[in-house]
């Protein structure tokens, strides 16, 4: 059983520990507010580009000369899998779960006899996987030195990934990570990237006539809703990491008051049995020598 001083050292650093997880989870909810703005301001653009693309698609369906990207390789043996994570832990199982999603649908594709390349983005996920796939990494890309994601950081994960295709490096590419919903829930997520697939929306299709062609103007969309489609998963991602981080440190912080509460009252009933054994020793001593 541990002494007095064992106790009250402890308490002392749980108590640490519980202004430490405090200040981050504060940390967390200003950095939330603002990663879930810039995640929301690019969903419209995003839904807006797929809609506008899906129906240009329809429309290039089937045609020889439709772009590369739309048509695909014409094979699918080697798939390419973009994994997104976050370069800093103690976010609860934000990094987990993208990783346990990506572990299943490698399983998927090994059934069924498929080449697979990964590409990580962001540390944890890259020393997640690395234990079992470390043979089937081929690139990693370090966020640790940016503090304020933007497009061109998308851009620049795009432009490698598109380098791949037009070197016919894979078949097709898939990107994960989390899908943003609220502080208490994040979606893992897994999304086409090549061949390029959209929803097309009735909408835009009756409304716009376009000019030159499909194909033309294809052909310099696709790439740059490469480039959209990786900066609003990253977006997702910022959204869902400082979420996750809020709520793992606010339970952190609940869990350290909860275990600080129990030690004060171990510590108190330890201190009052010292102090009733030192009642007794000098009631004994008081006794005997009378």
């Amino acid at each position: 059983m541990p002494n007095l001083k064992d106790l009250k050292t402890r308490i002392e650093s749980v108590k640490n520990t519980r202004k430490i997880t405090k200040a981050m989870q504060m940390v967390a909810a200003a950095k939330l507010r603002r990663a879930q703005e810039s995640a929301e301001s690019a969903r419209p653009y995003a839904e807006r580009m797929n809609a506008v693309l899906g129906n240009l698609a329809q429309g290039a369906d089937g045609s020889e000369s439709a772009p590369r990207l739309l048509r695909g390789s014409g094979a699918d043996d080697v798939h390419l899998l973009i994994v997104a994570t976050s370069e800093r832990g103690l976010c609860g199982g934000f990094n987990s779960s993208i990783a346990k999603l990506t572990r299943l649908h490698i399983g998927e594709l090994k059934a069924a006899g498929k080449t697979i390349k990964i590409v990580t983005v962001g540390k944890k996920g890259r020393d997640q996987l690395k234990r079992d796939f470390g043979d089937l990494m081929i690139d990693h890309v370090d966020m640790s030195e940016v503090k304020r994601l933007g497009y061109t950081h998308a851009a620049d994960v795009a432009k490698d990934v598109l380098a791949r295709f037009d070197a016919s490096e894979f078949d097709v590419a898939t990107i994960f990570y989390s899908r943003f919903k609220n502080v208490a829930e994040q979606i893992p997520t897994k999304q086409q990237l090549i061949p390029a697939k959209f929803e097309a929306s009735e909408a835009v299709a009756v409304s716009y006539e376009y000019e030159p062609d499909e194909d033309e103007i294809l052909a310099d969309l696709l790439p740059r809703s490469v480039a959209t489609q990786i900066f609003t998963a990253l977006l997702e991602n910022g959204a869902s990491e400082q979420g996750a981080r809020m709520s793992a440190m606010d339970n952190a912080t609940r869990n350290a008051g909860d275990m600080i509460d129990k030690l004060t009252i171990q510590y108190n009933r330890s201190r009052q049995a010292a102090i009733t054994n030192e009642l007794i020793e000098i009631i004994s001593g008081a006794e005997a020598l009378q």
